[in-house]
């Protein structure tokens, strides 16, 4: 039979200096492991931070700058539309004026007696083949019925050489252009329902009205943004 020996003092020193390296030597090792572990995580940890602040910056910087792009394209599209009405206005004030100066004119038409009986005749003529009936007024300003009468006359003649018919037109006294015309007539029929206006503010008005595009072309050029066109 073997004996067990009781261990010596120093034998369990020993003993216990070994198991103590041993278990240090497990908890540096296991220490080492958790630190390895902790650092892996906080890297993880760290990219997963930094993308997540990286996009929230992306993200920032483009939100701000849809809301840049779209504050200038706004502030573009007002200095363009407020430089547009401004010549649209400044344009439409020249084409007023030019009809202002044309309405201060129209009376100057008058004044050459010849020159005016044969554009009453004409005026007068034209409200003839309008109506096209046998027996018309003819209303002008007071000041005009001595060359109106003599204008009535030869419309009348020239109507009847171009038509082969007769008609007659006589001064409507009751009812007057007025004196604050510039000048022209009014020629009336079917018992006063229908008439042709033709003063020379009526006509300047239709002239306005007309002749407005091709002014706006001779003045300005071709509008760009027009694709219809009578």
């Amino acid at each position: 039979m073997s004996r067990i020996h009781a261990l010596s003092d120093d034998q369990v020193g020993q003993e216990l200096q070994k198991m103590t390296a041993f278990i240090k030597q497990e908890a540096n090792e296991k220490a080492h492991e958790i630190q390895i572990k902790a650092d892996e995580e906080f890297a993880i940890e760290k990219s997963k931070l930094v993308r997540q602040e990286t996009d929230a910056i992306d993200s920032t910087y483009a939100k701000k700058f849809k809301q840049a792009t779209m504050s200038q394209q706004i502030a573009r599209s007002t200095v363009s539309n407020k430089t547009r009405l401004r010549v649209l206005g400044a344009r439409q004030e020249l084409l007023d004026d030019i009809f202002e100066t044309a309405q201060q004119r129209l009376s100057e038409a008058a004044k050459d007696k010849k020159k005016y009986e044969v554009t009453l005749k004409g005026l007068i003529l034209e409200g003839f083949y309008a109506l096209n009936e046998p027996e018309l007024q003819v209303r002008a300003r007071k000041a005009d019925y001595d060359l109106v009468k003599k204008a009535i006359e030869a419309a009348a003649k020239e109507y009847k050489d171009n038509m082969g018919k007769e008609i007659s037109g006589t001064i409507d006294e009751e009812n007057l252009v007025s004196e604050g015309s510039a000048g022209g007539v009014v020629v009336v029929g079917t018992g006063g329902k229908i008439d042709v206006d033709n003063t020379f503010e009526a006509r300047l008005g239709l002239l306005r009205q007309s002749a407005l595009p091709a002014m706006r072309e001779a003045l300005f050029g071709k509008n760009p943004n027009r694709k219809f066109f009578d």
